[in-house]
This record gives C-alpha cells, sequence and structure tokens, in this order.
C-alpha cells in the first residue's frame, strides 16, 4: 500500500475513477505486455484512482493466480502515482484468499464484490464482508449491487464493526435507497456512483451528494469521459445535456440489447480505437459487427467533445 487511508479516500471520493479492461491474447490468456501499455495510456488522462480487475475488468472470469499478476503490475506500472484498487468476493474464503493476493501486491484497497449465486439475508451480507474486511489490513469499499445489496441499517452496522471500510460502491441505481444510507451513515463512508455506463445517473448521484463514479466508456474515449466529468462539476448542464443526448443515450440502448454488454461493448470500443484487448470471456459474448458498427459511428460523435 502507498498512499494513506485519507489520501484514498480523497483519491475516490472526488475525481474520475477509472476501471481499465483486462488484455488478453488471441489464446485468451493474459496479456501482461498490452495490459502495461493500456495502464500508462490510462494514466496519462486526469483520474483520481485506478481499479484493476473490477467489474470491467472481468474480474470474475479469473483465476487468482492470473488476478495476482494482474495486480502485481499495475502497481509496478502506476508506480505510486494514482491508488491502486483492485477486487476481492465470491466467497469469504475466496475473499479473503483475492485480498491476500492485492495486499501482498501492494494494493491500496479492494472493491468487495458481491457474494456468489445465492440470495443472501442481510446479516449474513454483513458477516460475509466483516469476515473479509477483519482478514485484511488494506481499505475496503463495498460494492452494494446484485444479491449483495445492504440496507441502510446493515451498511451502518458493516461501518462500526471495520475500521478499514472506507466507502460504498452504489451498483443498483435506486437514488432513493442511496440517499437513505447516506443520510444515516453520513460522511463515516465516501461513496462512489457505480452502475452500469454511470453518467447517465451522474446528475442523479451528484444531486445527493455522491461528487464521482465509476467511468467504463474511459476504456475507449477517455477525453469525453473527463470532459463529461469536469463540465458536470462546473454545473455546465446544458454541455452535460448534450453529451448524454448524443452519447450516453444511444450507447446505452445498445448495451441494453444483450446481458454482459456493460462489458463487452467496452472491449469492442478498445478494439475500435486502436487500443484491443482480446475478447470478452465465456459465459459473455462479444457484439454483433453491425453493433460494432453502430458502437464506431458514436465514437464518432464522442470525438466532438
Amino acid at each position: 500500500m502507498t498512499f494513506t487511508r485519507e489520501a484514498v479516500i480523497n483519491a475516490i471520493g472526488d475525481g474520475l475513477l477509472s476501471f481499465p479492461i483486462t488484455d488478453f491474447d488471441d489464446q485468451g490468456r493474459f496479456d501482461e505486455a498490452s495490459y502495461r501499455k493500456r495502464l500508462e495510456w490510462f494514466i496519462s488522462h486526469d483520474i483520481s484512482a485506478v481499479f484493476v480487475a473490477g467489474g470491467t475488468g472481468e474480474f470474475f472470469n479469473l483465476s487468482l493466480e492470473e488476478y495476482r499478476e494482474i495486480v502485481r503490475v499495475a502497481v509496478e506500472v502506476i508506480d505510486g502515482r494514482l491508488p491502486v484498487i483492485a477486487s476481492a468476493g465470491l466467497s469469504v474464503e475466496a475473499g479473503k484468499a483475492f485480498a491476500a493476493a492485492a495486499e501482498e501486491a501492494g494494493a491500496d484497497g479492494i472493491l468487495l464484490m458481491p457474494p456468489y449465486l445465492t440470495e443472501c439475508p442481510q446479516d449474513g451480507l454483513v458477516e460475509y464482508a466483516r469476515q473479509i474486511c477483519d482478514a485484511t489490513s488494506i481499505n475496503v469499499i463495498y460494492y452494494n449491487r446484485g444479491n449483495g445489496i445492504l440496507t441502510a441499517a446493515s451498511v451502518q452496522a458493516l461501518a462500526d464493526a471495520c475500521p478499514n471500510l472506507i466507502g460504498l460502491k452504489d451498483g443498483k441505481g435506486d437514488i432513493q435507497a442511496l440517499n437513505t444510507i447516506i443520510k444515516t451513515v453520513g460522511n463515516r463512508l465516501v461513496y462512489v456512483g457505480g452502475v452500469p455506463t454511470a453518467e447517465i445517473f451522474a446528475e442523479a448521484y451528484l444531486s445527493i451528494g455522491v461528487n464521482t463514479y465509476s467511468s467504463a466508456v474511459f476504456n475507449f474515449v477517455p477525453e469525453m469521459a473527463v470532459t463529461f466529468y469536469k463540465e458536470l462539476r462546473q454545473g455546465n448542464k446544458e454541455l452535460v445535456k448534450q453529451i448524454t443526448n448524443d452519447f450516453f443515450i444511444p450507447f446505452v440502448d445498445i448495451r441494453d440489447r444483450k446481458a454482459g454488454y456493460a462489458v463487452s461493448l467496452i472491449k469492442a470500443g478498445a478494439a475500435i480505437v486502436g487500443r484491443p484487448a482480446g475478447s470478452v470471456r465465456a459465459p459473455l459474448t462479444m457484439p454483433t459487427n453491425d453493433e460494432c458498427q453502430q458502437l464506431e459511428a458514436l465514437i464518432e460523435v464522442a470525438k466532438k467533445y
């Protein structure tokens, strides 16, 4: 861990957060050389933290050994210039193993994914997260999504039990529920927008005090992603509306055509702009040629910004 707890909180609480895709070669293996180039390109832009092996980075499709290598490479390449946050989760024991690998590699924190598959009671979710938090000394951000949705009371209980829990990332987009959590837990945690294509929720997030979010499209239109974030924070509602209408609404229309496209389209976009990272792994599938052509047209639109 390179950054202090306070520095990590500041980084994830105010600034655009980037979530790089994971590079695979034509045989589907982790491509270290390509990934190194991607990370250098990422941090040449105005971002505040890098979340590696996250949802966009196909955490759910990585072995522990691949994950260990990905985090090691990221920490080495970024070299203390920005905080590096990796992921953990699936089960308590798997979560502990991923968290240990991230800590050993020098990551500044973990994004705690929901448990695998089964529906969960609130007290069970708190215990799942608590055990993983207790197993690591690095910072933890809880990802409130899928079958791991915590209520405000449960978030408060987890925050009370785990000093190293520093943040909550919203992956549901229920603004009423998120606002209740924020009003209940207050500034004990930092809050991050994290629904797929979070820009479409950015104005709503900002209205309840969520100043930052994860940008997946940064992987292929970084200049526009940064512009959108800066203009949002400066209150330029007209330009925010224009970019939303011209790019994000049509993008979401393509994204919603098939489950998993929130990741697959990002890899397709990266290939279109000349920074390919291979295909997604099963059970995800890549977009059709027609959809890629539509995405290419949107990328041309994004160049205006």
